[in-house]
């Protein structure tokens, strides 16, 4: 016999429905709660500097100048880049000792803040001084110093850096590639950060085609010329890990292909090149043959993979590289890529970053312009260390190319340092970039060879042949930096 038992479901009074409402939106109200708890603890403890000082912020955070006095921008031995003065009837004014030397990249103050000014509002407008400090000026209706900043800036490279490149418009970037800490950054033609005010109009005029206020280290955008051997020389290496020293290429000072002609700088005839002479004596002919041999879309892989049109991992403002030649490029497009030229534009920053990841054996270390924040009394209350962005190349592709990079100074178009009482390696670049203008020349390498410490940047508009004219800039700072009175090792 089979008994068919049916279970009620069991129904709740309108009293107990509303208990029970009201404790789902109790359980809903204290969850939100401690949402919101966790995003505050995570804001205060993470996100609360780089928030309150990013520059869409600074309207507010310039509140905090009502009761602190703007803070000290220093380098990395003291000297006061940037400093806060009090006149007679007690209005303050930005005071920079060095004027124009530094003028980028410590950066302006008013009409807007550039440059450290900006990227350190939020340490300069703070204050760590003592309780009894802080009590003391509030009851004399005084401000409280602000702290002050420690950069990476090496006040002896930037001058040396400075005078090396003379009255020539370009750019200087001298990082440590083990580090990333920038220890110098110059462009020119420049201003004096202590007349801004006074000269906005000229320096902003649209009649004026010097662009002073423009830091053409981290923002101006130029055709990389034979610098950019470096990433073709490494994609060639990829699609033949086993057997890229057999390759091999006659130069008789042009290459022709098609229609179409490649000529190597003053039409310079190489003969017989392998693939490390090709690069050490920057031959057009060979890197163009390289281009078309290269597997569609494999030049522009490598070129993302050293982060051409991508955001680089620095916190100063700058411009994106461009790299815009795809696997359905055409012959002609190819040919003027692969050497450098063609639409490729690329920052002096961003081939620091490339041959810094070179000299510290594939890994590229984050760009960093900040050291230290200290009170006003000289303590410490922060400090900034070096991170690792991650690795641009392996170990062995960055090995070989700083091979080749060497044999650039010893046996091909960086002459200019062969004779150098330390080791270094490099790759010069004339890029063109206008018809019936001169070229931009280009140098960057690193030193000592075996044991980089330095990494330098450097490009001369409308210098010419890198090897004659960025290579003798390079060398004048490579030799500030292992000179005795540069106390360094």
């Amino acid at each position: 016999m089979r008994l068919n038992i049916k279970k009620e479901k069991q129904k709740l009074s309108p009293g107990e429905r509303t208990d029970k409402n009201i404790l789902g939106l109790g359980y809903g109200v204290v969850l939100l709660f401690m949402c919101l708890i966790v995003y505050m603890v995570y804001f205060l403890a993470v996100q609360r500097e780089e928030i309150i000082g990013n520059p869409y912020n600074n309207p507010r955070l310039d509140k905090f100048s009502s009761q602190v006095e703007r803070g000290r921008i220093l380098a990395n031995d003291g000297t006061v880049l940037a400093e806060t003065r009090t006149g007679e009837n007690g209005e303050e004014s930005r005071f920079y000792p060095l004027g124009d030397v530094f003028a980028h990249v410590t950066g302006y103050s008013t009409r807007g803040k550039t440059g450290l000014e900006s990227m350190a509002n939020f340490y300069l407008l703070s204050s760590h001084v003592n309780l009894l400090s802080q009590g003391m000026a509030k009851l004399s209706g005084r401000k409280n110093p602000g702290d002050q900043v420690v950069t990476t800036l090496d006040a002896g490279l930037q001058q040396a850096a400075y005078n090396a490149l003379g009255d020539r418009k370009g750019a200087v970037v001298v990082m440590e590639p083990s580090t990333g800490r920038i220890l110098a950054m110059v462009s020119k033609p420049g201003f004096d950060p202590n007349m801004v005010e006074a000269d906005w109009e000229s320096l902003v005029s649209s009649d004026s085609t010097e662009a002073r206020l423009l830091n053409r280290a981290a923002q101006g955008l130029y055709p990389p010329g034979s610098v950019f051997k470096m990433v073709a020389v490494l994609a060639y290496i990829r699609q033949h890990p086993d057997d890229y020293d057999q390759f091999r290429f006659d130069c008789d000072g042009y290459f022709e292909h098609g229609d179409y002609t490649i000529q190597c700088y003053h039409g310079n005839a190489h003969g017989s090149q392998d693939l490390s002479q090709a690069f050490a004596n920057s031959c057009n002919g060979a890197f163009a043959a390289i281009g078309l041999e290269l597997a569609p879309g494999f030049l522009e892989d490598t070129a993302q993979s050293l982060l051409f049109g991508q955001d680089l991992p620095v916190d100063m403002a700058y411009t994106q590289s461009r790299f815009s030649m795809g696997a359905e490029a055409e012959e002609w497009e190819i040919l003027q890529t692969s050497i450098g030229q063609g639409l490729t534009q690329v920052t002096p920053l961003h081939i620091a970053l490339i041959t810094a990841a070179v000299a510290n054996g594939g890994t590229l270390m984050k760009p960093c312009l900040l050291s230290s924040v200290e009170n006003a009394a000289g303590d410490e209350v922060r400090t900034f260390r070096s991170e690792a962005w991650g690795q641009m190349m392996t170990l062995r592709e960055a090995e070989i190319l700083g091979g080749m990079m060497r044999q650039v100074v010893t046996e091909g178009t960086g002459s200019a340092l062969r004779e150098a009482d330390y080791t270094a390696a490099g790759k010069t670049g004339s890029a063109q970039f206008e018809t019936g203008r001169e070229s931009h020349a280009w140098f960057t390498g690193f030193a000592p060879a075996e044991d980089p410490r330095i990494a330098v940047t450097v490009i001369v508009e409308e210098g010419g042949s890198g090897g004659q004219t960025a290579a003798p800039v390079a060398k004048s700072i490579f030799d500030a930096y292992f000179s005795p009175s540069g106390g360094r090792p």
